[in-house]
């Protein structure tokens, strides 16, 4: 009889240990699926987050791109020319031949000190093409300055007075032979007939890397002429300690100009 009530009671147990181990294995089962999903989709994602990176050019295959280029103003001294030159007709006294002369040598040159005798309808050519230099006109007409100034008020400028006639050139050009005049000194203290005086101290003090004679009027025989123009010239390009002084001389098929510039220059 024991062994009859116990046989029911045993297949009981065996029924209930199957039935936690196939709900063991189902849920083991389970989580190993969810845990393969999961880790596909990390394989996806990272398989996606490689494909975008190969999609993106590296530092090191890609030479280095031009950056963007930034918004910039016009400079104003550029701007005011470009405004004043459109709207006028007066052209420059210089034709674009010798002009361009001039432009070569500051294109190399700029921004630096430029020193020009005579205040012209091109005067505001020379100051845009110096810009951030300084430039510096030298005018023997006080109303003609004053007309400049208030059109073109930017312009560094200075009265000049002349005290020679063109029909003296030969009577000047003897004296520049004269010891006193040969000597490169400061024009200040020179004896020179020729030299010009009564400037600013700053101008001569200042190496100016160019010089343009395009001053005073030397057409007529009761006209100032260049030839002081040309010898102060000469004197402030070899007084300089560095460096090297380029002159220019507008005009040079007349007879004075020529004559002086092969003397002294």
């Amino acid at each position: 009889m024991r062994s009859k009530n116990q046989s029911p009671i045993n297949t009981k147990i065996i029924i209930l240990g199957l039935f936690f181990l196939l709900l063991l294995s189902v849920i083991a089962w389970s989580s190993s699926s969810s845990f393969i999903a999961e880790n596909d989709d990390l394989s996806d994602s990272s398989n996606l987050s490689i494909d975008e990176e190969k999609q993106k050019p590296s530092a090191a295959a890609c030479p280095s791109l031009p950056s963007t280029p930034k918004c910039t103003k016009t400079p104003p001294s550029l701007a005011n020319a470009l405004v004043h030159y459109v709207t006028t007709n007066i052209t420059p006294q210089q034709t674009l031949k010798e002009i361009s002369v001039s432009s070569r040598v500051l294109e190399k040159k700029s921004p630096c000190n430029f020193l020009i005798f005579g205040l012209g309808h091109d005067s505001l050519m020379w100051d845009s093409l110096n810009h951030g230099g300084r430039t510096v006109f030298l005018e023997e007409d006080k109303g003609w300055i004053e007309q400049i100034r208030e059109k073109l008020p930017t312009l560094e400028s200075y009265h000049v007075t002349y005290e020679t006639r063109v029909n003296q050139a030969d009577e000047l050009i003897e004296s520049g032979m004269e010891d006193y005049c040969k000597v490169v000194g400061d024009p200040r203290i020179s004896r020179c007939q020729l030299v010009l005086k009564g400037f600013p101290d700053d101008i001569y003090d200042t190496e100016w890397d160019l010089i343009m004679v395009d001053a005073p009027t030397g057409y007529h025989d009761e006209a100032p002429g260049r030839m002081n123009a040309i010898y102060t010239a000469r004197l402030m390009a070899r007084n300089r300690k560095n460096g090297e002084t380029d002159v220019f001389v507008h005009d040079v098929d007349r007879v004075i100009e020529d004559k002086f510039s092969k003397f002294f220059l």
